[in-house]
């Protein structure tokens, strides 16, 4: 089945990889493998995948500095990907060298905040339907009666595929026109000019990219599937008992109602288990601007302190 397409709109239709800088190879090695992702060695970096799926992901070098946000990779089908240049350059938007650290095809861009940005042909990887979704995990007793399941029934947890990336950014109505205007996403919600979501046009999770205020760049969190609440819950505990103690959840998003909990990662940023985020599909999405109280949680517990803290323009300021 061919993947879906919005007729006579040229714009990207995935995030197809994140690629971010760390102090230390190894401790990012641990910490991925421990979170339940498939942690490559692959010459000086990290690549990484879910089991069972051939996409990669996301990318981590060493660089001996603070974590680093390097660029994000945008994926495109093959008949958009000259007419998006042009595009871009018929628009003003300048077109910049390759990024140092890689030597890949496709050509290259900052967004307002000075992220940079690689566009390329490839596979659609976001999805084009709803997720599967699964109710609590059941099993039965000797009796032939649905119970819980026990401990010693568990298997480690494997998220399934990335679903987005929230972005800092020093103005969010900036970044919401630059990601509309050059790059063809469309604003999913919002709440004022403090957080907005955007979806991919031709079908995608409610946010394949979001953007909170901060004081400039940075990646706050990539975010991953996993097959039910259950699996959230697990992986929270699947965590803690590898001596990653410091997180926010289990709780539950407003705006796009997935369950979630967040790990903070060795640099202070996060990474999300996430089930049943909503999903966008050709004939868009009612975009709102939501009050305060909606931007974070439906119900769960209460917000760390430093959770929208942006540790990367604070280890680069000093």
């Amino acid at each position: 089945m061919a993947d879906p397409r919005r007729p006579g709109v040229t714009a990207i239709h995935s995030l197809d990889r994140f690629v971010f800088s760390v102090p230390d190879l190894g401790v990012a090695k641990q910490y991925f493998t421990d979170f339940g992702l498939d942690v490559r060695a692959v010459g000086n970096r990290l690549d990484l995948y879910t089991f069972g799926h051939p996409h990669r992901w996301g990318s981590i070098f060493e660089s001996g500095k603070p974590k680093k946000l390097e660029y994000l990779a945008l994926g495109v089908y093959a008949e958009d990907y000259e007419p998006l240049r042009k595009h871009l350059e018929k628009t003003g938007v300048k077109l910049i060298d390759p990024h140092p650290l890689v030597d890949e095809q496709g050509f290259w861009l900052r967004d307002p905040d000075g992220i940079t940005l690689q566009v390329v042909v490839a596979e659609k990887s976001s999805p084009n339907q709803k997720g599967e979704t699964f109710g609590p995990m059941n099993m039965k007793n000797p009796a032939g009666t649905e119970i819980g399941f026990n401990r010693r029934s568990m298997q480690p947890v494997k998220p399934v595929r990335l679903t987005h990336a929230l972005l800092f950014c020093s103005d969010v109505p900036r970044s919401l026109k630059f990601y509309r205007e050059a790059m063809g996403m469309n604003l999913s919600d919002q709440s004022g000019d403090g957080i907005a979501f955007m979806h991919g046009v031709h079908s995608s999770d409610h946010h394949l990219l979001a953007f909170a205020k901060s004081d400039g760049p940075g990646l706050h969190h990539t975010s991953w599937v996993v097959r039910g609440i259950d699996e959230v819950g697990l992986g929270m505990e699947q965590m803690l008992n590898k001596g990653h103690k410091y997180g926010w959840g289990l709780g539950r998003h407003v705006l796009g109602s997935n369950y979630f909990y967040y790990q903070r990662d060795p640099w202070g940023s996060f990474t999300e288990y996430s089930y049943d985020i909503d999903f966008v599909g050709l004939d868009g999405w009612p975009a709102q601007d939501h009050p305060p109280e909606d931007s974070f949680y439906l119900w769960g517990p209460a917000v760390p302190e430093d959770f929208i803290t942006n540790h990367e323009t604070q280890a680069h300021k000093a």
